[in-house]
């Protein structure tokens, strides 16, 4: 019977299938080569940890790779290819199920693990949702610093941040303890390079701090993607349990990308991790500095206290800053020059400091306050721009 108890789902098309993509998904989750005919194909067992089926002599014959401009190398090609996914289809092996998913969704493959107290092979509730709300807000910063590093992002780069994440797959999460994503190739690559090389770089600064109290490697770990949204995203992940892994595998139809190991180590963190994780957050939430600006927008509130003197306005920013709303104070003649572009339809332009107490919602310092006519066309692609916050996505 199938583990879920559910009917196995049908194997992919054989003639959408690579063999050489097939046989790097069987090594990758523990299958074993026990030989085969060399030119036509190879022969698997799966790996003990499924269970009794390797006792029972199960075997996948897997053909050896088309040979280029050949619609077939010979007469079973086919055969042997179609019969090794049924069989893949219909055992009840873990590893077998991991392996068609791979084969179906195409990208590299992000995995979580949890080490938490379970019952059987469950876990309570909160802890699963501890466990997406984690891996949710890891791949949201290493969006944002795939972007452009900074130690703190706040709401900068949270469209973009938000549109990546629409396009990453998930997949089942057995027991609670366990998640897998995979994310496009090649689009979402920068994304995925970029969370690896800040996780080690995040070990790699942990290791330091604990060793030395200096938090030094911090500071230089931002340029590798390391970020306050980044180490909050591990405490998440870390608290309450006896240790997490977090492990990446490239998608084998497209092969690791320059400079990468072909099968990058696992990284782990612990609970005695959890204090330079949360100074490290800390301490770049504090350092962020403000940032320059000259940005436009269209007013979306106004506010002021009495008829007369100056008040507060709200702009959804079109271009200059890459949040989604920022708020500013106004003396009353700049107060004017704003009501009267919003009557008369027009954007504003403004200078300022973006201030990143609050998260960069707040202009502080504003001057050349003054109205902009923009066309449709470039009002229409400002809006549509990837720049602002994460929309319906709440940043965590």
């Amino acid at each position: 019977m199938h583990p879920t108890g559910d009917e196995p789902a049908p194997p992919p098309d054989a003639e959408r299938v690579d063999p050489a993509v097939l046989t790097a998904l069987l090594r990758r989750h523990g299958w074993q080569r026990r030989g085969g005919t060399a030119g036509r194909y190879s022969r698997w067992t799966p790996p003990a940890a499924d269970g009794r089926q390797g006792e029972q002599g199960t075997s996948l014959l897997v053909p050896d790779a088309r040979p280029h401009g050949a619609r077939s190398a010979y007469a079973d090609y086919g055969d042997l290819l179609t019969e090794a996914l049924t069989a893949l289809a219909r055992s009840p092996a873990p590893s077998a199920a991991e392996v068609l998913r791979a084969l179906t969704i195409p990208g590299d493959e992000i995995r979580w693990r949890r080490d938490v107290p379970r019952i059987g092979d469950a876990v309570p509730w909160t802890t699963a949702e501890h466990l997406r709300a984690a891996a949710r807000a890891m791949l949201l910063a290493a969006a944002r610093a795939a972007r452009r590093p900074a130690g703190y992002f706040g709401e900068r780069h949270g469209q973009y941040a938000a549109a990546f994440l629409g396009q990453v797959l998930v997949g089942p999460s057995p027991g609670g303890h366990l998640l897998t994503a995979y994310t496009p190739v090649p689009d979402g690559r920068q994304v995925a390079t970029t969370l690896l090389r800040a996780l080690q770089a995040t070990r790699d600064a942990v290791d330091y701090q604990r060793a030395t109290a200096g938090m030094q490697a911090f500071d230089d770990a931002v340029c590798l993607g390391v970020s306050h949204e980044l180490a909050q995203s591990l405490v998440r992940l870390v608290r309450g349990t006896e240790g997490v892994a977090i492990a990446l595998a490239w998608s084998p139809a497209a092969g690791p990308p320059a400079g990468f190991a072909a099968r990058p180590e696992p990284v782990e963190f612990s609970p005695g991790d959890l204090p330079a994780l949360e100074a490290a957050g800390a301490r770049y939430l504090h350092r962020e500095p403000s940032v320059a600006v000259r940005l436009t927008g269209t007013v979306a509130r106004l506010r002021r206290p009495a008829p007369t003197g100056g008040g507060t306005v709200r702009l959804r920013v079109l271009s200059g800053a890459d949040v989604r709303q920022v708020r500013v104070r106004l003396d009353e003649e700049a107060y004017r020059i704003a009501v009267h572009a919003h009557l008369a339809g027009l954007a504003v332009q403004v200078s300022g400091r973006l201030e990143s107490r609050g998260g960069f919602r707040r202009l502080a310092a504003p001057s050349g306050v003054g109205p902009v006519e923009l066309d449709e066309a470039e009002r229409d692609r400002l809006l549509k721009a990837p720049h602002g916050g994460a929309g319906g996505f709440a940043d965590t």
